[in-house]
């Protein structure tokens, strides 16, 4: 993915996602009398809105919270790979809003069948919670593989290098796969999911429109 510049949107949700992370860690960690309320990390992730847990400011800045080191590891490397891209090709404020757009979108998706799980299927607690900018880095895979689809990608695990529209394919087919048979329950996958569908969706309108 030649010409790989550090972008300004992708350093500042690089620099937010990491401070999110170490400062709550710092302060947060363990739980702490806030305002007269006892809080932890937890507070700044997404609980259902019919959860005692659900404050509105959740629905926004659990985009920018993670549950482990791995976790965000994994999704800044996503980010710092996949985004720079496209912010060269769309500019600041359209990557912006496509990052935003793309975390929405997997927010949306996840409280929809999490509703069916909880409602219907008896097989999710009211109580769960949602966290990490893995919707919206799925945005960005999907998005990249949409714009560059025969750009060859060096994966790190495994160490191969594959073109961007087989690596979306598997991505995704392998999402869909544990999404539906409940493999990795704890990890949302139909936010995954929601993050890659808003993505595409917003890429095939721009270029339709020409960008």
């Amino acid at each position: 993915m030649g010409g790989m510049q550090l972008t300004e949107v992708v350093k500042n949700l690089l620099i937010i996602n990491v401070l999110m992370f170490i400062g709550t860690m710092v302060f947060l960690s363990n739980p702490t009398e806030l305002f007269g309320t006892t809080v932890d990390r937890g507070i700044l992730a997404l609980f259902y809105p019919a959860s005692e847990g659900f404050q509105p400011f959740q629905l926004v800045t659990h985009m920018f919270m993670h549950a482990s080191l791995n976790h965000i590891l994994f999704n800044m490397v996503g980010v710092f790979f996949f985004g720079p891209p496209l912010e060269q090709r769309f500019g600041p404020k359209k990557f912006l809003f496509y990052y935003l757009s793309c975390g929405f979108g997997a927010m949306l998706l996840h409280l929809i069948v999490l509703t069916i799980e909880i409602y219907y299927l008896g097989s999710a607690s009211i109580n769960s919670s949602m966290w990490g900018a893995s919707g919206a880095v799925f945005g960005l895979v999907m998005g990249f593989v949409m714009l560059y689809p025969n750009q060859t990608i060096q994966l790190i695990i495994p160490p191969i290098p594959i073109k961007a529209k087989y690596f979306g394919l598997i991505y995704m087919g392998l999402e869909l796969f544990m999404g539906f048979s409940g493999y990795g329950s704890q990890i949302a996958h139909f936010a995954h999911i929601g993050g890659a569908l808003v993505g595409m969706a917003i890429v095939w309108i721009w270029k339709r429109q020409g960008f």
